[in-house]
């Protein structure tokens, strides 16, 4: 009873937040603690991985780039899943405020996407040879990151809110496999050059592809870019929610 109760108070607390007021109220409380916390453990990650820690005996200084590629491509397979489960629930429940934290979640999950494209190319050169090459995991990224720039282009493109929503949320729901493809390609297509997953915590087990002097500040830069991600949501979100009640009352104000 104790176990059924309590997860009804949180699904009921869940969807009180699609509650535009309800919403601005808590994100308001809770974002100076967010923007704290993201420096402490982003600055703190960053810090330790980039100056910290040794060469690789293999990799040499570009073993470094993990502490931004890693996290950044979790980011963006990540906000691709925000905005699907931000769309689905738009086009079965019509709350405003889960619409417009996918449309917030598309420019963030786009640069990480970016980030992560960037990262791996630099890191790529001198261990491949080549900065870009069609493997099944990096043309998936790819891939996704259009279909980022698709969805942000769709909503500007169409000037009524509701129906760009409508749109963008398909959209949304379609490449949302991408997403899925990006973060399973490894497995799908042993066949390609990208290494296997670097970090797995499933069972409570550290993957042994890293040692524990790079893992930990790993670790650290993985928080801080998760919690700089949900920041930069709820700021992009409660600018939506502003914006478009800006919008209803300059409306009103023509109608007068």
């Amino acid at each position: 009873m104790n176990s059924t109760s309590t997860s009804k108070r949180l699904w009921d607390a869940f969807w009180q937040l699609a509650n535009p007021k309800v919403f601005m109220g808590w994100s308001g409380r809770w974002l100076p603690w967010l923007v704290g916390l993201t420096i402490l453990f982003l600055g703190s990650g960053l810090i330790w991985g980039f100056f910290f820690t040794p060469d690789d005996t293999r990799q040499g200084s570009t073993v470094k780039i993990i502490y931004l590629h890693v996290p950044a491509a979790l980011m963006a397979i990540n906000g691709y899943l925000l905005m699907f489960v931000g769309s689905l629930v738009w086009l079965i429940r019509r709350q405003h405020v889960s619409v417009l934290a996918a449309k917030a979640a598309a420019p963030v999950g786009m640069t990480m996407t970016l980030i992560a494209l960037a990262t791996g190319a630099i890191w790529g050169q001198p261990m491949w040879g080549t900065y870009w090459v069609w493997d099944p995991r990096l043309t998936s990224f790819l891939i996704l990151f259009l279909f980022y720039a698709g969805y942000i282009a769709l909503w500007a493109a169409i000037e009524d809110d509701d129906t760009a929503a409508d749109l963008t949320s398909v959209l949304a729901l379609v490449g949302s496999v991408f997403a899925l493809l990006s973060r399973y390609a490894v497995l799908f297509w042993s066949q390609g050059l990208h290494q296997g997953t670097t970090v797995n915590l499933a069972d409570g087990a550290k993957q042994e592809n890293i040692s524990n002097v790079f893992f930990q500040p790993l670790l650290l830069s993985m928080a801080g870019f998760g919690l700089l991600f949900v920041t930069l949501i709820l700021i992009g979100t409660r600018t939506e929610l502003r914006r478009r009640r800006l919008k209803v009352l300059q409306a009103r104000e023509r109608m007068l």
